[in-house]
């Protein structure tokens, strides 16, 4: 009986101790901190939210207005920004090179930016239509100008090869001269005779008829010769 009863004591739960109950208060302290300042950030966006959908909405009423820039803001009130944007019919981008520095602009959708604008911004630069109306005259007349030129004729060039030396150690040099000869340029086609325009035989016939032409005449010369 009485080793039931010790072991049901055992079993109890004991009292907490001094160093249990702070444990306790403290942790209970820490959790209530955290539901504050959870509570107080739901708050600070509900009230930024708040505020940006009045000024949302006055720049949608004030016809004088295309674009606003906001300055810049971190990225949960950047989010909710563009969330009130998107609801409102509007566009919105973020700019600016690092986190510090990133700010929101919107434009009514009637005045979209350009591709042009956007780089501007995405630059760090300021948009002057005036001056990019400039530049893209000049970029037209720069791609005109390089149009014409390059339809600009280039003038014919004759051949550089001397057809004389080239076949002369094949036909002699007479025959390689009267070869050469035929390809002299005329002013009204080009490099090229205008008999040869006509003329379909390949070079080689024509070396052939010019040879057989040289064989003949010697030939003839022979003869004459023999019967003188």
């Amino acid at each position: 009986m009485a080793d039931l009863l010790g072991s049901i004591l055992n079993a109890m739960e004991k009292p907490p101790t001094v160093g249990d109950q702070e444990s306790r208060r403290k942790a209970r302290e820490q959790a209530a901190r955290i539901k504050k300042m959870e509570e107080d950030e739901r708050r600070k966006k509900a009230e930024f939210r708040k505020k940006m959908e009045k000024e949302v909405s006055d720049f949608i009423q004030d016809s004088s207005q295309q674009k606003r820039k906001y300055n810049p803001m971190g990225k949960i009130e950047r989010s909710i920004l563009h969330d009130v944007a998107e609801v409102a019919g509007l566009t919105s981008f973020s700019f600016g090179e690092d986190e510090e520095s990133r700010y929101v602009m919107l434009f009514k959708k009637e005045f979209a930016p350009s591709d042009e604008e956007l780089e501007a911004y995405r630059k760090g630069e300021e948009w002057d239509p005036q001056l990019a109306e400039q530049r893209r005259r000049l970029k037209e007349q720069a791609a005109l100008e390089e149009a014409a030129s390059s339809q600009t004729k280039k003038p014919d060039t004759c051949p550089n090869s001397n057809y004389r030396d080239k076949y002369s150690h094949l036909i002699g040099t007479s025959a390689a001269k009267d070869a050469a000869h035929t390809l002299e340029a005329n002013s009204a086609y080009g490099c090229v005779p205008v008999a040869n325009k006509r003329d379909t035989r390949s070079i080689e016939e024509a070396m052939n008829e010019i040879r057989a032409k040289k064989r003949q005449k010697k030939d003839d010369t022979g003869a004459h010769s023999s019967s003188s």
